[in-house]
């Protein structure tokens, strides 16, 4: 089967605006094994946030703010799959406008065991309900990664009531910009329509009919944007407001006076080993189908990883004078940051030029840009996050070319794989980078002065001397 991704914006978990297919068009076919696959996958992304990247957080803070880090990223996963059921999977995957979904599927009405998502296939779909797990997965990791960047000294109450805000006013709209789409069921049959066309009453309705079908998706699918599995919607997204939020809470008492290691570099291993494990079903799964761009998806999470590790890992030798295990583990992730939009879009040597580039660039910036600026970022989460993730959106337009081993964007009005050129798709690489800058940016500000407001962001500072786990939840991580 030739790999497709959609016109325009070869984007990544989605189809889903998805139900293309309408009374007037042929029944499409759930395929078994595509829905074993995605039901695999859904778990495997609940793997990369708990424990997986509780582990990593927890593992990299102090012992007496280890429970802290838990609590927030078990929290985070918990309010975000009652958000996403609510309204959420509405608001992000219903047509509505450019910019946000509808509540036609609010509560989950008319989602049932019978119907279905579309994948990048004609005439293949999944199951609704095993579209909609997936996607709530996504939508619980990325506020989970934001809470990295002010571990240590914000108030669980604060970060209870950001989560909610946040995923609702930020993350929903990006998922739906970049994602929604109306599915190739719906654009193939316009395109079919348009084709058999007699006269030119039946040509301009059948016209009208696919343009009507290539409007119905979000405004950054529409200029053309690419993101396989979430370089813009999860990882700039969350490390901006994790950077913004780190500004506004201020650094921790003693920061750059006071020793503050991590406290266990075993559960660091241990959780950055479930989140490489788990990735696989977020960029491979990513794909909606069992088929050769799952297993392209899957190879390049393995080498651009692999490589980005590596790249870090020497860079520090070089520059430090020691290779560290922790540099290791923080390239391997960088690596499954920048590969995340490419997954599905670059070659396997493109891939691996990606991940080399990403470690060295994300280690600049978590060492020498972060001690020039002074912020205190506690766990790299814009070093990592947010600049992994631009450099991977932006190599993602550059990769995608089929000269260099990528697979093109698919074009599913001509049947084929789009022309390439190098300028427009940047331009529109750019876009995407630069809408999520400025929403998440702005927009986390706001909602941050706000919780400010309500409830305070900044634990006292007796509070965090004595330690989260203790004041906040009355627990020790440890007891000696």
């Amino acid at each position: 089967m030739t790999f497709k991704r959609p016109y325009g914006a070869g984007l990544a978990v989605l189809a889903a605006g998805m139900f293309a297919a309408t009374a007037a068009y042929a029944e499409p076919t759930v395929n078994k094994g595509d829905n074993a696959w995605m039901l695999t996958s859904t778990v495997l992304v609940l793997l990369m946030t708990i424990p997986g990247l509780a582990l990593f957080y927890g593992g990299l803070v102090r012992s007496k703010n280890m429970l802290s880090v838990l609590a927030q990223v078990f929290y985070t996963v918990c309010i975000a799959c009652i958000i996403w059921a609510l309204y959420g999977y509405s608001l992000a995957f219903t047509g509505g406008s450019d910019f946000i979904g509808g509540f036609s599927k609010a509560f989950l009405a008319g989602v049932t065991t019978d119907s279905k998502a579309a994948t990048f296939s004609v005439d293949a779909n999944i199951s609704e309900l095993v579209y909609v797990c997936f996607q709530m997965t996504f939508c619980a990791i990325t506020p989970a990664l934001i809470v990295g960047a002010f571990a240590e000294r914000t108030r669980f109450a604060a970060v209870a009531l950001f989560i909610p805000l946040w995923i609702t006013l930020i993350y929903l709209p990006m998922a739906h910009m970049v994602w929604y789409w109306a599915g190739p069921d719906a654009i193939n049959d316009a395109a079919k329509a348009l084709a058999a066309a007699a006269d030119e009453a039946a040509k301009t309705a059948a016209q009208a009919k696919l343009d009507e079908v290539n409007a119905d998706s979000g405004f950054l699918f529409k200029k053309g944007a690419i993101d396989f599995a979430g370089g813009t919607v999860v990882h700039i997204n969350a490390g901006i407001a994790g950077l913004v939020g780190a500004l506004l809470v201020g650094r921790r008492t003693g920061y750059g006076k006071e020793l503050m290691a991590p406290h266990s570099l075993t559960m660091t291993m241990i959780g950055a080993s479930l989140l490489w494990v788990g990735w696989f079903g977020f960029n491979a799964g990513s794909n909606l189908e069992a088929s050769g761009g799952a297993a392209l998806a899957m190879t390049n999470s393995f080498v651009a990883t692999a490589a980005a590790a590596l790249s870090w890992m020497f860079a520090e030798w070089i520059f430090k004078g020691h290779p560290s295990v922790l540099g290791a583990l923080s390239g391997a992730v960088a690596g499954l940051v920048a590969v995340t939009p490419a997954a599905g879009f670059s070659g396997p040597m493109g891939a691996i030029v990606l991940g080399l580039v990403v470690g060295v660039v994300c280690l600049f910036f978590c060492t020498v840009v972060k001690n020039a600026l002074k912020y205190d970022d506690s766990l790299d989460v814009f070093g990592v996050h947010a600049v992994g993730g631009i450099v991977g959106a932006i190599g993602t337009g550059i990769l995608v070319n089929p000269a260099l081993g990528g697979t093109g964007v698919y074009d599913y009005v001509a049947g084929k794989v789009g022309d390439y050129d190098m300028t427009t798709q940047l331009i529109s690489q750019c876009w995407g980078v630069g809408t999520t800058v400025l929403l998440s940016g702005i927009g986390s500000a706001i909602l941050y002065k706000v919780v400010d407001v309500i409830v305070g962001l900044r634990a006292p500072v007796e509070v965090e001397r004595e330690g989260l786990d203790l004041v906040e939840h009355t627990e020790r991580a440890y007891n000696m």
